[in-house]
């Protein structure tokens, strides 16, 4: 029987509050799988084959909550995460969670025009064109559109990303000896520890934290909201690991087997190690497609979440939904941040040794970040949805163990580097 008008009328009003809500979580872990993140993926499977394997499963539900809390507080105060820490413990609290956002932003910025730079050297561009285009490209998208174009835009770019899973695939690599070496796990090398930390610190990164609160807000998400914002998280966060596990995959299969010590110290060393194994042509347009994907949408998100941490602590507009002229500050830090990433990008940065060395940072950063996001969820909530309980301590042994050994690994990793 056909359903009738009214029926008809839900369905589609249903669907479209549907896709009216999901966004900030998809855009957000794209942008997880930024350049640096694909980096030290590649770095792991070549170096450690498939026995950083596991590592990206066990991250994807400590991913998800963590991103939870950040919806969860988005949503029910209206407020950015700065603005939070402003409020519940004071302007210098808030500081010092800004400087680590700044920190690990100002890293990422780096490492994803250095990837799209690298794109960019892989079909003979100059870096300085990369950047000039990439870079007035940028600015001008901001300037110029509201949330909703900007987020769109993210996700287009950052769907490119999806070409690893391809590589991947391409490798035929056998199931036996990825599920046995994945279950090798050499905890007292060093040099294995601190690739967990970078790889740690790749998923878990303090302007993933502020970035989708001020999304959720900037989207003027409500209550009734929440249910289907936590679907767009989950989602991310198993989207992003897959990536984070097909570069992995696509790596330990073809350099970690046939030259586990080759050097990768570019883009292009990387591009030219995996050609030989999917063909010179299809290989190097693939992984030019998802780096281009992964650094193009993690470049947004992390120029804008730098803009957005200062302007909450400082007090002027931080939003995309007010013009230009309402706020000056906000788009100025944005464009200064961006020019200046294109101008230091273009003098040759080292993408993989900064890639790796800033996920180590992001590890160790992890303690302030993730200790702000628990106590904001333990007091900035009402009642039924504040952090308590079974749930509140499940959460905190979460978050001890992940950056306490975040730190461990990265100390004991830094010690014999």
């Amino acid at each position: 029987m056909p359903l009738s008008p009214r029926r008809s009328d839900t369905g589609s009003r249903r669907w479209r509050n549907v896709l009216a809500v999901l966004g900030p979580g998809l855009v957000v872990m794209l942008a997880d799988t930024d350049a640096g993140s694909v980096i030290t993926a590649a770095q792991s499977g070549a170096q450690w084959g498939y026995r950083l394997l596991l590592l990206q499963m066990a991250l994807i539900p400590i991913l998800y909550i963590v991103q939870e809390l950040t919806v969860r507080l988005g949503i029910v105060t209206g407020e950015g995460h700065g603005e939070l820490i402003t409020r519940h413990f004071g302007r210098g609290w808030a500081w010092l969670s800004v400087g680590t956002l700044a920190l690990s932003c100002l890293g990422a910025l780096l490492t994803e025009l250095s990837g799209m730079a690298g794109v960019g050297l892989l079909f003979g561009v100059p870096r300085w064109i990369t950047m000039a285009i990439l870079v007035s490209g940028l600015i001008t998208m901001v300037w110029t559109a509201s949330y909703a174009g900007v987020e769109r835009v993210a996700l287009a770019v950052g769907a490119f990303e999806f070409a690893f899973l391809l590589v991947a695939l391409r490798t035929h690599q056998a199931l036996g000896p990825l599920i046995s070496q994945s279950l090798q796990i050499p905890f007292h090398d060093p040099g294995y520890l601190y690739l967990v930390a970078a790889n740690i610190g790749a998923v878990i990164m303090p302007w993933m934290v502020f970035y989708q609160q001020s999304a959720v807000v900037d989207k003027r998400l409500q209550l009734d909201h929440l249910t289907m914002a936590r679907i767009d998280t989950a989602i991310g966060a198993v989207v992003t690991q897959l990536i984070m596990a097909a570069v992995l995959v696509a790596t330990a299969a073809t350099i970690g087997r046939s030259n586990p010590h080759a050097p990768l110290n570019t883009v292009q060393q990387i591009a030219d190690a995996l050609t030989p194994f999917l063909g010179q042509q299809t290989g190097r347009l693939l992984f030019a497609l998802g780096m281009s994907g992964a650094a193009a949408v993690a470049t947004i998100v992390v120029s804008l979440t730098a803009a957005r941490g200062v302007g909450e602590v400082m007090g002027f507009k931080h939003s995309l939904e007010h013009h230009p002229r309402e706020a000056p500050w906000f788009y100025g830090i944005y464009t200064t941040l961006l020019v200046l990433g294109g101008v230091l990008v273009a003098s040759d940065v080292n993408l993989v040794t900064l890639g790796v060395a800033m996920e180590v940072m992001n590890a160790i950063l992890l303690p302030v970040v993730l200790g702000f996001l628990y106590l904001l969820a333990r007091h900035a909530l009402p009642g039924p949805l504040r952090l308590r309980g079974p749930y509140a301590a499940f959460v905190f042994g979460i978050i001890v163990l992940t950056a306490g050994f975040g730190v461990y690994a990265a100390i004991k990793g830094i010690a014999v580097a």
